[in-house]
């Protein structure tokens, strides 16, 4: 069974960075994608940015670009997203997930596997 456990969320002010963690078990996710997303209080869940394992290419929403990286540990089976400049708006829950398959998928209901999720909130 596929676990992932996202961690390092907390409470930073605008310009601070974060580094969030997504600890991966209970598969072999050397052909996996792995997905950053978030979701604000009243909307919907956003994508935030997406990497393939086995090959290390990416894809990142606008929002984000420049500020925001995604990297893995194969050792360790993690996924990170650091996370510079930090603004109010990006505050959010941060979830991780996991799926199968080839592409880079942005949609939320392409994933197969979720973490719990970690808060994100930024002051201004």
């Amino acid at each position: 069974q596929v676990q992932l456990v996202e961690s390092g969320g907390g409470l930073v002010q605008a310009g601070d960075s974060l580094r969030l963690s997504c600890a991966a078990s209970g598969h072999t996710f050397s052909s996996a994608t792995m997905g950053w997303f978030r979701q604000a209080p009243g909307k919907e869940r956003e994508f935030v940015v997406v990497i393939k394992w086995s090959t290390g290419s990416t894809y990142y929403a606008d929002s984000v670009k420049g500020r925001f990286t995604i990297s893995r540990d194969n050792a360790k089976n993690t996924v990170y997203l650091q996370m510079n400049s930090l603004k109010p708006e990006d505050t959010a829950v941060y979830y991780c997930a996991a799926r199968a398959g080839i592409g880079l998928p942005t949609n939320p209901e392409d994933y197969e596997h979720w973490g719990q999720g970690t808060q994100v909130t930024v002051s201004s």
